[in-house]
């Protein structure tokens, strides 16, 4: 799912001022791609991007001024498409009479800031980048092991908040508990929180909703973190074969990112806090280039091919 942005949003965010357009500022900004018309207005409209937020800095209204007055009408008018969601003029400059004209009769928000272009580019793309990824929610609980932000997931009740619990009397640090809301903030990156109302509180069953910053303190939270893997736990099934030497990695699907994927069974007796932590630290060690399964398999078939090594 992807969040809308309106113009009214972005002139607030950035305290831009608005000249023209006033009824235009429910309009959609459905990229986080700038765009400066430089080819448009010398001319070449064949690849014009209405749908992004038009930048008109000092180049391109030095350009315009220059312009014959047919032209520079001719061309802005094709510049006030109707996809497109707003202009921003940068150095606090004054836009063209053509633009706040033809602008006007299509309800297109002329916009100003007395920042400069690539500034306030770079700021208005960071910001459009975080609100237009896509995001979604899922159940289960996000601790930061060491540096690795591992989700655990599994059917109600299997003992996830159990498991946070103990990892967080461990050292570790809670970032959600129940629902976890994730963004796609680029590719392959998946950042995970939680929701404001529940933030920092850990539900266990039999003893109720705890707040886990004030009874443990400051450092056993953290508000956002990166998933790099998720765990599933699920109830020990006897006819089931479970992967013994690791040498499979499976992979999950969220959003547009592919993540390794373990699935822990769950019986009596096994301590997940521990298992849960030993498996954020061997994935740390995969990535420094550590495969401990690997490197069984490597030695066992060494050995299998020189019999003398049995000896």
């Amino acid at each position: 799912m992807a969040n809308m942005v309106t113009v009214r949003e972005v002139a607030d965010q950035f305290d831009l001022e608005i000249l023209a357009g006033e009824k235009g500022l429910s309009r959609e900004l459905i990229t986080s791609d700038l765009y400066r018309p430089g080819m448009e207005l010398a001319g070449f409209f064949t690849y014009y991007p209405a749908e992004r937020m038009q930048m008109l800095g000092r180049t391109e209204l030095t350009f315009i001024s220059g312009l014959t007055e047919k032209i520079r009408r001719e061309r802005l008018r094709f510049l006030c498409s109707e996809e497109t969601p707003c202009f921003c003029i940068t150095r606090g400059q004054e836009p063209p009479e053509e633009l706040v004209e033809e602008a006007g009769k299509r309800q297109i928000p002329i916009l100003r800031s007395g920042t400069s272009t690539t500034r306030l580019s770079s700021k208005v793309t960071n910001y459009l980048e975080k609100r237009l990824a896509p995001t979604t929610t899922m159940h289960g609980v996000l601790v930061d092991i060491y540096g690795v932000g591992v989700l655990i997931t599994g059917s109600s009740g299997i003992g996830k908040s159990e498991t946070a619990l103990e990892l967080v009397k461990r050292g570790h640090r809670l970032v959600a508990d129940d629902a976890v809301e994730i963004r796609q903030a680029e590719e392959n990156y998946l950042v995970g929180h939680a929701p404001e109302l529940i933030r920092y509180l850990l539900e266990i069953r039999g003893l109720g909703i705890i707040n886990v910053m004030t009874l443990f303190g400051a450092g056993a939270v953290r508000d956002y973190k990166r998933i790099s893997m998720v765990i599933q736990l699920e109830a020990w099934q006897e006819n089931r074969q479970y992967d013994r030497l690791g040498l499979e990695e499976d992979r999950i699907e969220i959003i547009n990112t592919s993540i390794p994927l373990l699935t822990i069974p769950v019986r009596p007796g096994r301590n997940l806090a521990v298992i849960v932590e030993v498996a954020a630290m061997n994935f740390r060690l995969k990535r420094m280039g550590y495969h401990a399964a690997q490197t069984f398999a490597q030695k066992l078939n060494q050995s299998l091919e020189d019999p003398e090594d049995f000896d």
